[in-house]
């Protein structure tokens, strides 16, 4: 069986009390907000999770202080969709900095998320215990905590949770080695003795962990900044014993003279429910030993897939059209994540820079999100990209697909960033939302192949309407564009598109008038889309 996916287009960013509105594929909730920009500096953690029959989970790095830079309410702050009630329960505030809540009961930071196959949710953090700084794990939603004493010093605790229940970490000490630590199923909430020893190190926090909720499989993964080369390392009984570091070889991304590396927000590890590992990655080109932030590829590894390595998008432009820097810790497209249907289907979203957006106070370019769904066969093959917010004053950072989704709505989180940087290593402290964003995806069965995508879509909603509709359309290509309302005669009534636009989702609204303001007889009338030498029609009925 194959899966022919169309998405559900524009509906408006509800509940944004900051900056204007603005429309994107689906619809998008507020469900908190933070003035911490920097929530990874190396690849995106899991911070949206499915509670399979109950709920989905979304956690961020949160503070709502607006000076100076030691934040002193910092926290990992989560909130929970009840599939029962059909609403985000810690949601109810007009300040969106106030939605959710506190997932410690001190200051903590950097963390993820993973749900077991129970329902339960177990949330990561580094914060001070003892005198010296360590993982902490939180336990469901009424904050059973690990007891992290025990622990070795160490900060950046990316959590994933086993199909049996062990609850697995991957933190970096100090001096950034890696140190990998467990809690054995009915122990919670003592750690087993921690691995220590892993080589390479990475050198800078760039690592993340993922466990199979079907076996007793769990991945390691890491890059190392020094030589820009990742490593994986795998366990078979549920972290009790673990084989060797072994380098993850990537593909000739770049051809010629120039090497691939890979970028410190690299590395999403997953594993399907036919308990295969996926790895997502955005790789860059090295030249004369110097890493280039652009052009970036962003690129797909499964170890049962020949080959191995499927592109899914190369971002770039011309180097004279960059506006600005995209900042610290990025490149051009980058921090993947993963996450898959009831189907199988995968779904990849990752965050992406325009050269021509940039925040004039920074001088940093701001981001989109993008995201891409694999052609029906476990991702060797993928659909072209499409990006899902719109560019504006704003910068969509740090997003999370979520892992599994058991109806017909894809999900993901990330951070909408009003001021594009780094906070507060660099740019100006904002009010900052976190959304989670529905996309919904109606599935046509179809037997056989996947049928091709075509290169142009066009549609309208509500149609039939009375005199207002959205006429929406999406460009595989960049070109020139020509949208136009003609009566049953064929005679050209209105002009709503003209002249060169970039590919992706458009949209427009018609008011049922002619080109003179003048208002039309209801009737049935074509809209027409020409796009280079591609053209479609679509029917419209006007009821009034």
């Amino acid at each position: 069986m194959r899966y022919n996916v169309c998405l559900i287009l524009l509906v408006p960013i509800l509940a944004l009390a900051a900056g204007p509105a603005r429309f994107t594929i689906g619809t998008v909730d507020t469900v908190g907000g933070t003035t911490y920009d920097n929530q990874f500096g190396g690849p995106s953690w899991r911070t949206l999770a499915n509670s399979a029959g109950h709920g989905i989970y979304v956690v961020w790095m949160y503070s709502a202080s607006m000076s100076g830079s030691t934040f002193p309410d910092r926290n990992i702050r989560f909130n929970y969709y009840d599939r029962a009630l059909q609403k985000w329960v810690y949601a109810d505030s007009v300040d969106f900095l106030l939605r959710g809540v506190n997932a410690f009961a001190r200051r903590t930071g950097y963390g993820g998320i993973d749900v077991d196959t129970g329902g339960t949710p177990y949330i990561s953090c580094h914060t001070t215990l003892g005198g010296a700084t360590r993982p902490w794990i939180a336990k469901g939603q009424t904050g059973g905590y690990s007891d992290s004493i025990g622990l070795p010093a160490c900060l950046w605790p990316p959590v994933a949770v086993g199909q049996n229940g062990a609850v697995h970490i991957l933190p970096l000490t100090s001096s950034y080695d890696l140190v990998y630590c467990r809690i054995a199923p009915d122990s919670w909430p003592h750690w087993s003795t921690p691995l220590t020893g892993i080589t390479p190190s990475p050198g800078f926090p760039s690592q993340n962990i993922a466990a199979s909720k079907v076996s007793s499989k769990v991945a390691l993964v890491w890059e190392v900044s020094q030589s820009r080369q990742a490593y994986q390392m795998h366990s078979t009984d549920g972290g009790l014993t673990w084989g060797s570091s072994a380098a993850l070889t990537p593909p000739d991304a770049y051809g010629g003279d120039t090497l691939t590396g890979f970028g410190i927000q690299s590395l999403y590890p997953f594993y399907d429910r036919h308990d295969r590992l996926h790895i997502v990655a955005n790789l860059w080109p090295v030249v004369n030993d110097t890493a280039l932030v652009m052009p970036s590829q962003i690129w797909h590894y499964c170890p049962d897939n020949l080959p191995q390595w499927s592109r899914i998008q190369v971002a770039g432009c011309n180097p004279a059209h960059m506006s600005g820097s995209v900042g610290d810790n990025a490149t051009y497209a980058c921090r993947p994540t993963i996450g898959e249907d009831q189907t199988g289907s995968l779904y990849v979203v990752w965050e992406q820079f325009d050269s021509l957006n940039v925040e004039p106070t920074t001088s940093r370019l701001r981001a989109d999100i993008f995201m891409a769904q694999d052609s029906g066969d476990n991702g060797t093959g993928w659909q072209p990209s499409v990006r899902i917010t719109d560019q504006g004053t704003w910068s969509c950072r740090f997003p999370s697909a979520i892992d599994y989704f058991e109806d017909d709505t894809f999900r993901l989180s990330y951070l909408i960033d009003q001021v594009a940087g780094f906070y507060p290593a660099q740019g100006a402290v904002s009010r900052n939302p976190v959304v989670v964003q529905k996309v919904s995806l109606p599935l046509g069965i179809v037997e056989g192949k996947r049928p091709a995508v075509p290169s142009l879509e066009l549609s309208a909603a509500p149609n039939p309407f009375g005199r207002k509709t959205t006429i929406n359309y999406q460009l595989v290509r960049a070109g020139s564009v020509a949208l136009t309302v003609h009566d049953v005669a064929g005679k050209a009534v209105r002009r709503l598109a003209c002249g060169p636009q970039p590919a992706g989702l458009h949209s427009v609204l018609w008011d049922g008038k002619d080109v003179r303001g003048s208002v039309l007889p209801a009737g049935i009338y074509f809209c027409t889309l020409e796009n280079g030498a591609k053209r479609i029609s679509r029917k419209l009925v006007l009821t009034e």
